[in-house]
């Protein structure tokens, strides 16, 4: 039996380095495992503007 992903996206728009891992580590403590980051920068600033994170679980409950 193929096992089924459950998928979680959390949006920030603090991207400071403290809001980020403080993000990380409550979805991991939750048994959430990190997959990606995406950040969303403006044409007028190099820093962005909001990130994405992304997380994947084996789905609860078969």
């Amino acid at each position: 039996m193929e096992e089924q992903i459950e998928y979680k996206v959390v949006e920030s728009s603090d991207v400071s380095d403290l809001t980020l891992e403080k993000i990380l580590n409550e979805w991991v403590s939750q048994g959430w495992r990190f997959e990606s980051m995406q950040f969303v920068v403006r044409d007028a600033s190099r820093r962005p503007a909001m990130a994405f994170i992304l997380f994947t679980r084996a789905r609860q409950g078969g």
